[in-house]
């Protein structure tokens, strides 16, 4: 099965830039709306086409308009968790591709998922290591 991941603007042009240069088919925010379209806009689109929605903001779960946007168009996003720059996100996502697409594989959208980095006990042994995805919402 052939996905097609959708980058949020907020993780830039590199993130989803890292993402192509590993493979995968991406499309960027910044290539299909406005600066100032409202999150609602994006979520749709990714509902309606099948895209998997990546972004970084963790406060989407906690936006009413947001969560429901989600859940009413079937969405399946996939939010990035750490505080390091976007282009070791994007890294780090490559790494943990296995097991993000075992969960896309397992899980029927509308939902919510964190992908989280790997620990830096787990960078220390093993610099390739892979994160985590795991289940968000709805609980």
């Amino acid at each position: 099965m052939s996905r097609v991941y959708f980058t949020d603007r907020d993780l830039g042009k590199q993130f989803p830039a890292i993402l192509a240069g590993a493979g995968l088919h991406v499309e960027r925010h910044h290539d299909l709306f406005p600066p100032g379209g409202s999150d609602e806009q994006w979520l749709e689109y990714c509902g309606t086409q099948g895209r998997i929605a990546i972004t970084h903001d963790q406060r989407i779960r906690h936006k009413p308009n947001e969560r429901e946007a989600v859940m009413r168009h079937g969405v399946a996003l996939l939010i990035v968790i750490g505080k390091v720059p976007y282009p070791e996100l994007a890294r780090h996502f490559v790494a943990t591709l296995p097991k993000i697409e075992a969960f896309l594989d397992k899980h029927t959208p509308p939902f919510i998922a964190k992908v989280y980095r790997p620990s830096p006990s787990d960078l220390a042994r093993n610099p390739s290591a892979a994160g985590e995805v795991l289940f968000w919402y709805p609980k």
